[in-house]
């Protein structure tokens, strides 16, 4: 673990507190956890009750490097409807969104299966990873241990309660509370997973627990008000009135009659008995839901960035989560829980498949976080982009000039390759390219392009039947420059193909009724 620690330090650049650790913590690690029957957090204690003043003595431990009492108000509010249904689409949606993979072949066929088990999804399981990402975001940091899988040479990611992190001003160093004591913890060492997704210095001051911390300990306060007056004034009081000539006997016998009083209940009442109900008038209970709803605004406001498509009723399927949360948040999200697998949860298990050497070309893992009409602009861009190259050159012909595509096809951002290369993996890991000259189908032979090319040339045709007017790779032709005058002298351009790369002269009237 040291030899790793070392080289994870020097080539992923990590901080202070990450350095490697003495084998014999590790051995005492092992220890720890074997007394521990393998099960490292505390049981869990639940606090029912929060206040205002909980959320600062919270904040007061957080900062001297005690986590308790805040991950404690943070998993209190997972039971929030709101907070529940938004992290969700932070996390679980996010987890479930295409992934790209790159790095060394063998690495990334292992990890994407390529249509097998994938080793990623059986080492990082998205439920774990949608916890981490979770208290990421809220807590601003999270554990989780890459724990061993009996016959299995690859574990398993699981997320620690977060209740037993510390932080230890005075050693720079992350500890994480057993039942058997503090375990030092080393990211990246191959056990250990510290996801520090509110920066790396007192990350908890910057997740957003504290916003909702504001808003969700008053909307709790506010509904049980709302519950307590709903209780004792939401049904009127029961009014019996007697004649004042009645006797105690006859008054009791009545006030009996109307306190019995249930559904369908019918009163036969003489002249002076009266029933009446008596109810409040009062409109204390609108503060108690305006309190809530501007709660909830402020909770959807810290975890999604905005109201519109939130309360729009959109919904919280995968395919929304771009309309659900700010695009900016969930790209934050996505790139620091890549960015903790890449350079912690990754390398140990490249190191132990492959050795030290193969971190160099580690392979790595990226969510696709565009969303999807994104994706159709930019189709229908570059669709309008080769129309418009295809009608520039059209139009540019007759005057001799034509477009610099290669210098246009740069300041689009558009990648090609060049001809004769192989072209570039599809994200199954296969290529469209069958024989690796650059072009997605194999060319016909030179016989079959002559022979189109001669019929096109004899039929008049000026395009082929991809739609090119002067070049096709499918087909293997291009178009000739070529002109005659007529009668009158006038210039008229010819309409002549040969197949690529064949330099010879244009079709003449004898090749052409040879071709015909």
């Amino acid at each position: 673990m040291a030899i790793l620690g070392d080289v994870l330090s020097a080539l992923l650049g990590v901080s202070a507190y990450e350095k490697p650790s003495d084998p014999k913590d590790d051995e005492e690690a092992l220890r720890i956890r074997a007394a521990a029957g393998a099960q490292l957090s505390r049981q869990a204690r639940t606090q029912t009750r929060w206040y205002l003043a909980d959320l600062e003595t919270a904040r007061t431990q957080a900062d001297n490097g005690n986590l308790r009492q805040l991950a404690k108000l943070w998993s209190a509010m997972q039971a929030d409807g709101v907070v529940a249904g938004l992290m969700s689409t932070c996390t679980d949606g996010l987890v479930r969104l295409p992934r790209q993979f790159s790095g060394d072949d063998a690495q990334v066929a292992e990890l994407t299966g390529n249509g097998t088990v994938s080793v990623f999804d059986q080492m990082f399981p998205s439920t774990e990873l949608a916890l981490m990402a979770a208290d990421g975001r809220g807590l601003g940091v999270a554990l989780g241990e890459l724990v061993p899988v009996r016959a299995r040479d690859y574990p398993v990611l699981v997320r620690q309660e977060p209740e037993g992190l510390r932080y230890r001003w005075d050693e720079n160093q992350w500890y994480y509370q057993t039942k058997a004591g503090d375990l030092r913890i080393t990211p990246g060492d191959g056990r250990f997973v510290l996801h520090v997704a509110g920066g790396r210095v007192a990350p908890w001051r910057h997740g957003i627990v504290y916003a909702l911390g504001e808003a969700w300990i008053p909307k709790t306060h506010a509904k049980s008000y709302r519950s307590n007056w709903e209780s004792k004034l939401a049904n009127p009081a029961r009014v019996a009135y007697s004649p004042s000539a009645a006797t105690d006997e006859q008054a009791d016998s009545w006030f009996q009659k109307v306190m019995a009083w249930g559904v369908n209940t019918v009163f036969g009442m003489k002249p002076g008995y009266d029933v009446k109900l008596l109810e409040s008038n009062g409109r204390g209970y609108e503060a108690f839901g305006a309190t809530i709803t501007t709660s909830n605004e402020e909770i959807i406001l810290a975890i999604a960035g905005q109201l519109v498509t939130t309360t729009g009723g959109t919904g919280f399927a995968n395919a929304d989560i771009h309309k659900s949360i700010r695009a900016d948040i969930i790209k934050a999200i996505a790139d620091s829980l890549a960015h903790t697998l890449n350079t912690q949860a990754i390398p140990p298990w490249v190191v132990a498949r492959w050795g030290v050497d193969a971190l160099t070309s580690r392979a790595t893992v990226l969510w696709d976080v565009t969303p999807p009409k994104d994706r159709l602009a930019e189709a229908n861009a570059m669709l309008q982009l080769a129309t418009a190259i295809t009608a520039m050159r059209t139009s540019l012909a007759p005057y001799g000039r034509d477009v610099d595509i290669a210098s246009l096809l740069v300041a689009q951002s558009v990648p090609t390759v060049t001809i004769g290369e192989p072209m570039a993996a599809t994200a199954d890991g296969t290529t469209t390219d069958v024989d690796g000259d650059g072009i997605p189908d194999e060319p016909p032979t030179d016989d079959a392009a002559q022979q189109l090319a001669d019929k096109m040339t004899a039929e008049n045709v000026d395009r082929c039947e991809h739609g090119a007017v002067n070049r096709c790779r499918l087909c293997g032709i291009e178009r000739v420059r070529d002109f005659e005058r007529d009668e009158n002298g006038d210039v008229v351009w010819k309409v002549a193909w040969r197949p690529i790369g064949k330099p010879t002269a244009a079709p003449t009237e004898q090749s052409q009724k040879e071709a015909a």
